[in-house]
């Protein structure tokens, strides 16, 4: 590891575990992979800056590791919650500044939360919840919520916005929402202004309430 780069660990290289870890080391971050079984280990090697087959469950371990050194810590051994609880523990026991979790439903999140997680994720209950915004509202793309009540949504524009520019349609006003960038093609906006405007092809990138946008279509 380099000193003065940011530094992650990632534990637990399951579905999750291996998709933040591959995310984080193709944008060129730096990352230790840690996992009990040996496979998941070797695959880690081609996506990760450094991979140890080891039960990170174990405060030696942990220690020899040198976690303490570590600017944030992925747990992703959700499954277990026993392990999951017991890792976030000793990881802010130890001094790593960020400490994200993954939980399989509320009661275990919530033990993470009393046990030091900064931040914890539901992977399946968010998924479940983006597919069905998806299925429901035909015109949104892709949902991510960036806290109970807020979302980031690409959405299809709705046929009565196409021809007309943003101040027109006064978005924030009429909806509730912000458009951060149009997307046309393969070219995108990213500071669209008020004369913008809204083509039937387009992708609107829209931050908004969770209530806003079910009810674009109201």
């Amino acid at each position: 590891m380099t000193m003065g780069k940011k530094q992650y660990v990632v534990i637990g290289l399951g579905r999750f575990g291996r998709a933040v870890c591959e995310t984080l080391y193709e944008n060129g971050a730096e990352v230790l992979a840690v996992d009990i079984r040996q496979d998941r280990v070797n695959d880690a090697v081609s996506y990760s800056t450094h991979a140890v087959c080891t039960d990170a469950s174990e405060e030696g371990v942990l220690r020899d590791l040198g976690i303490g050194n570590f600017d944030v810590a992925v747990v992703a051994t959700g499954n277990q919650i026993k392990a999951s609880s017991m890792i976030a523990l000793l990881l802010k026991e130890m001094g790593v500044g960020t400490v994200i979790a993954r939980a399989n439903d509320e009661i275990h999140g919530r033990m993470l939360k009393k046990l030091g997680a900064d931040k914890v994720v539901y992977p399946e209950r968010d998924m479940g919840r983006r597919v069905g915004h998806n299925l429901h509202q035909h015109h949104i793309m892709d949902f991510i919520e960036v806290s109970p009540d807020y979302a980031l949504s690409e959405i299809r524009p709705l046929e009565k916005w196409v021809g007309k520019n943003l101040g027109q349609l006064a978005m924030r006003a009429h909806y509730g929402i912000n458009v951060l960038a149009i997307k046309t093609g393969d070219s995108v906006n990213g500071a669209p202004d008020a004369h913008t405007v809204v083509g039937s092809d387009d992708v609107l990138l829209i931050l908004g309430s969770t209530d806003a946008l079910r009810n674009l279509e109201k």
